[in-house]
């Protein structure tokens, strides 16, 4: 009996010393299965959402790692201090935030409150260290999302054991509010093997959002999530979120038979008219994405030359890669015609290309007239110099499309004009990360072997480039040049600071005062864009968008906020009646 009643005793006092203790209960752990199954559990509410892929990585600050699922793990998974409103401007997110203010105009200081009960799915607060570690990979590592904003803090100080954080910019920032999302878990990160360009490369080390991942199976083709038992704020109406990889093909197959309640992904014009086909069951969305599908003619090695540049320009029909990037589908009716505001979802877009003079329709008389005046003549149908032949390396992002597809048009039109091409699909982290950012300027690089791609320098870049967010900061990121970076005519060879390898210090005064808010947006876009055509360095084609198609079988999915998409309000979502 005494044995009894002293195991009672035991059992009484942990129950109270648990209920009373501020530590944090231990993470909930998830171990992926060997063989994932989708089929719920009795009782357990689960919605299958039809994606194109579910292939990492997932840093959504990666440019070689955007994708349609990327976007929505770091929506499910990861905080931000703002999120989108439906109307496309910024609201500070409660549930990871108290406040977040202009504090001191001179210099700019914002100060971040950040709640004390936000915390990482293993228990660590989320702090000040993961505003600068994301700061950091921002400003110094290559292939990142729109890291212009990040370039002007000049530091960061921590108070309130971490849950106050001060940023200190060295120019006002007017877009500040635009910084800070999807933060990491700095903590798990920092020391990782791979560091910031293996971040995420496979999974997620730990979450902060409603869902958690439960499977990642990527030969299955599926990431089952589950909420968040961590999650401190209101908890997810749904059990579960399946994403599965389908092919457009079976996209309408899947919603007719119920298995998937909603799909979201690219379509051709096939896809669209079998989805159209089921009938008013199934509502039709396109949701614009926040980058748009541009060539890079990037001006090192022979395209720094810019008559040789605005020569291979003008063998370019731009109107012929659209159509075979598009395909009938959702992008057909998003032609890109700007250098820096996306025909969708943000506001002031006008079309700003040139009647005349710029890439669009290919103008053989004009090439001809361009090369020759550079030192080239035809010789046996190939544009050759000094005994060389005018040769060109054209990359895209693996196999990915529409990309490889657009690749393979322009090389056509290029060889058949007289250019030498070689034609790369490195792996998009290579691509951006290594390819892209080789430095640039002084002695030549030389290439690789012919079966590799490492050190090979890129003349055409076909990829994709962000333009959510702050209009100014885009133009920024996308051609401003680096703090303190001089021109690209130097000896010394420099990392770009773009993908497109452009900086102009005649330009650059101009996109200064667009990003620190000295002149007005509208105004430095009157004077930059037709300099920007000119320069026949980014060759704009159409904006990406995908096709979201919502079942009966579901409640609670909309579009979403301008360039972000539903995946937002996922802890409203229900499965409704079919």
């Amino acid at each position: 009996m005494r044995k009894k009643t002293t195991a009672l005793l035991l059992v009484v006092v942990s129950a109270f010393a648990a209920g009373c203790s501020n530590t944090p209960p231990p993470p909930v752990v998830s171990s992926p299965v060997a063989q994932s199954s989708t089929s719920p559990a009795k009782n357990v509410s689960q919605i299958v959402v039809g994606v194109d892929d579910i292939a990492g990585g997932y840093n959504p600050h990666n440019l070689a790692d955007s994708s349609t699922v990327t976007a929505a793990l770091a929506q499910l998974l990861l905080p931000s201090v703002f999120r989108k409103k439906d109307d496309g401007t910024p609201e500070l997110d409660r549930n990871l935030m108290r406040s977040a203010q202009v504090v001191s105009e001179q210099p700019f200081t914002v100060a971040y409150e950040i709640r004390p009960d936000a915390s990482w799915s293993d228990g660590a607060p989320i702090a000040v260290e993961d505003f600068v570690y994301l700061r950091d990979a921002m400003r110094d590592q290559p292939g990142v999302v729109q890291p212009a904003g990040y370039r002007l803090i000049s530091d960061i100080r921590p108070g309130e054991g971490g849950k106050r954080v001060e940023v200190v910019f060295a120019k006002p920032y007017p877009a500040w509010q635009s910084l800070f999302t999807n933060l990491l878990p700095q903590h798990l990160l920092k020391d990782a093997p791979g560091g910031w360009q293996q971040a995420l490369e496979g999974s997620f080390p730990a979450v902060a959002g409603p869902f958690s991942i439960k499977v990642l199976d990527s030969g299955r083709g599926e990431i089952i999530l589950e909420r968040n038992e961590r999650w401190w704020e209101k908890p997810a109406a749904v059990d579960r979120i399946v994403l599965r990889r389908i092919d457009q093909a079976g996209m309408a197959a899947a919603l007719r038979s119920g298995n998937d309640q909603f799909a979201m992904g690219r379509t051709d014009a096939t896809a669209l008219r079998q989805l159209g086909e089921l009938g008013p069951g199934v509502r039709l969305h396109t949701v614009a994405a926040p980058k748009v599908a541009d060539l890079l003619l990037r001006p090192v090695g022979v395209l720094a030359d810019a008559q040789v540049r605005a020569g291979v320009a003008a063998l370019i029909d731009r109107s012929k890669l659209i159509d075979k990037g598009v395909a009938g589908g959702p992008s057909a009716t998003l032609r890109a015609d700007a250098q820096v505001l996306p025909p969708s979802g943000v506001p002031g877009y006008a079309p700003t290309i040139p009647a005349a003079g710029a890439p669009g329709k290919p103008d053989p008389q004009k090439a001809q007239e361009l090369l020759t005046a550079a030192g080239y003549r035809r010789e046996a149908g190939v544009w050759r110099k000094d005994g060389k032949s005018l040769s060109l390396v054209i990359a895209s992002p693996g196999q990915q499309e529409p990309y490889a597809g657009m690749a393979k048009e322009l090389t056509t039109q290029l060889v058949a004009a007289g250019i030498e091409v070689r034609t790369i699909t490195p792996p998009p982290r290579e691509l951006f990360s290594t390819l892209l950012a080789m430095p640039v300027g002084g002695p030549a690089q030389p290439l690789a072997q012919e079966n590799a791609t490492s050190g090979v320098g890129v003349d055409i870049a076909v990829v994709p480039q962000p333009v959510g967010g702050d209009p100014a900061t885009v133009l920024a990121s996308t051609f401003g040049c680096r703090p303190g970076q001089q021109s690209g005519d130097q000896a010394a060879p420099v990392v770009p600071p773009n993908s497109a390898a452009f900086c102009s210090q005649a330009l650059q005064p101009t996109i200064d005062a667009a990003l620190t808010g000295a002149t007005p947006l509208p105004e430095a876009l009157s004077q930059l864009e037709p300099e920007l055509w000119r320069q026949n360095v980014v060759v704009p084609l159409f904006q990406l968008a995908d096709t979201l198609a919502i079942g009966s079988g579901v409640s609670g999915v909309t579009p979403g906020p301008p360039l972000v998409g539903p995946f937002g309000s996922a802890v409203n979502w229900t499965r409704g009646a079919k």
